[in-house]
């Protein structure tokens, strides 16, 4: 058959149309039409038929076979070329459309409803001869900041320069595709082992990671990526790819620019992770949270000046949970976030109902490294404080994890500053079981070192951890740094702090945590 032409391996593309005469030798026209619409590779080429004058018979056979229109004898060039010419541009047209439905505008890969068809076909091509398909899901780590410095444009620049360095990497086989966003997939089919899987993903790591050069600009970004294997993970196409998605949200958790294989296990606990943060979604809606306050006093005078808050959960099954038996079930989520949002603003409301009673306390909230990293957390602090015009800033302390404000320390020192120029005082939380660098403490904006209760604890006992603690006392008076000793919970402790010039203490000998 002529179409043979078009399946040979040097073979020039098929035509746009063709022109087919009914009366043909050795085989008419009707029979050359029905073979091009049942062979996958001419069946969407548009066929007109030549036909004879008048003959409504042929005409109405023409149509019904397939063909897009019919031209009489005899032929009239200018007719003809002008019905060519349209069904040409009418072919043009179907496949730009064709094309916006199918592939991505800005990266020109396919999108996620041609990547639900490939990975059809890839399932089934799989079954057939026995071997394996890895589905990829990949999230970009770093793009939102960088869009957010330098623009949508530059952003639209790197996604298709990682779309670019993707595909330069994929076996003609392979598929990538973009969901949207900075995420993208890819298929891997035809494996015989999954260490061939491995070795791609080790290369879409490193060709993703270098720095990516916009004429004077040069940014970096990575990849945090999930793998689920057919046959093994499931047969089904959205199960596969739901599963890898969760794969990549643990990749991206353990550290980022990394892989993850899904496994059944782990899914399990996943599961059991999605159902605790949906009971805390909801704790939330039904105010089930409530803050507890932990006294501070000033150890020369024994008066109260602060308390920080903390808080407990009113648990509808479980009674009064504390803060170690569910915030570790939302670590390093939006939620926590949330969270946070809620402790800051129960917080404000209730220190500024106490300044409006003449009980002018200063009040700790404890916020996590998450929040504090997240982008706007200076903004939504001022935005809150909007709502108590009365109320001086500085009476509220944020209390952070010495590790926290290292693990980031150009953003979070940008953080810190922007909250300073508000008022907002804060604390650096278990000083001395971090990294206790000086240089970090000379260049971290913070007002206040907390002792940690371990150093506390058994400073009576234990020359080594006393050292600790007096040397701890020392280096904030140095620094110009107040300090607050935790987890008092003997006069003997209190009186030792108190002459070694700590200034400020909580802890079970003074007070345990109380509703306000």
């Amino acid at each position: 058959m002529v179409s043979g032409h078009w399946l040979s391996p040097n073979a020039s593309p098929p035509p746009d149309l063709i022109l087919l005469d009914i009366n043909m030798p050795h085989m008419d026209g009707f029979e050359v039409c029905r073979k091009l619409k049942a062979d996958p590779l001419t069946s969407d080429i548009p066929v007109i038929f030549v036909i004879a004058a008048s003959d409504q018979a042929s005409e109405t056979q023409c149509l019904q076979i397939g063909a897009v229109d019919y031209l009489s004898k005899p032929i009239i060039p200018d007719t003809t070329l002008l019905r060519v010419h349209n069904q040409i541009s009418l072919r043009q047209h179907e496949k730009k459309l064709k094309h916006i439905a199918y592939y991505d505008n800005l990266t020109g890969i396919p999108n996620r409803f041609l990547l639900a068809d490939r990975m059809k076909q890839a399932i089934a091509h799989t079954k057939r001869e026995q071997k394996m398909l890895a589905v990829c899901y990949l999230d970009l780590d770093g793009f939102k900041p960088v869009n957010d410095a330098f623009g949508h444009q530059v952003g639209d620049h790197v996604l298709i320069e990682i779309a670019r360095r993707i595909g330069s990497i994929l076996r003609e086989s392979d598929t990538v595709a973009r969901l949207g966003g900075d995420e993208f997939v890819v298929l891997l089919p035809n494996l015989h082992h999954e260490e061939e899987c491995i070795a791609t993903l080790q290369r879409l790591l490193e060709i993703i990671a270098r720095p990516i050069d916009l004429q004077d600009l040069t940014v970096s970004v990575a990849a945090s990526i999930g793998v689920s294997i057919f046959p093994g993970d499931d047969n089904e196409p959205d199960a596969l790819l739901r599963h890898a998605d969760q794969a990549m949200y643990i990749a991206k958790q353990s550290g980022k620019n990394r892989y993850h294989r899904f496994d059944s296990t782990h899914n399990q606990q996943t599961r059991v992770y999605h159902d605790a943060m949906l009971l805390i979604q909801r704790g939330l809606d039904n105010q089930e949270f409530e803050l507890y306050y932990y006294p501070i006093v000033n150890l020369s005078t024994r008066q109260v000046v602060g308390a920080e808050a903390l808080i407990r959960w009113n648990h509808p099954e479980h009674g009064l949970l504390l803060s170690s038996e569910f915030l570790k079930n939302i670590y390093n989520s939006q939620l926590e976030i949330r969270l946070g949002e809620w402790v800051i603003s129960t917080a404000l409301a209730q220190l500024a109902q106490w300044h409006l009673e003449g009980f002018t306390i200063n009040v700790s909230v404890n916020i996590a490294t998450c929040h504090l990293q997240s982008e706007g957390f200076a903004g939504y602090l001022k935005q809150t404080f909007l709502n108590y015009p009365s109320l001086p800033p500085e009476h509220l302390h944020i209390e952070i994890l010495e590790t926290a404000a290292i693990e980031d320390f150009s953003a979070v020192s940008v953080t810190l500053q922007a909250c300073r120029l508000m008022g907002v005082q804060f604390v650096l939380d278990d000083f001395g079981i971090g990294y206790s660098s000086i240089t970090y403490l000379h260049r971290l904006p913070v007002d206040t070192l907390k002792i940690d209760q371990s150093f506390v604890s058994d400073m009576l006992a234990d020359k080594c951890d006393k050292t600790i603690a007096q040397g701890i006392i020392v280096l904030a008076k140095t620094f110009g740094l107040k300090t607050v000793a935790e987890g008092i919970e003997t006069i003997e402790q209190f009186d030792a702090l108190l002459s070694m010039g700590c200034e400020f203490g909580q802890g079970y000998a003074i007070a345990r945590p109380m509703r306000a």
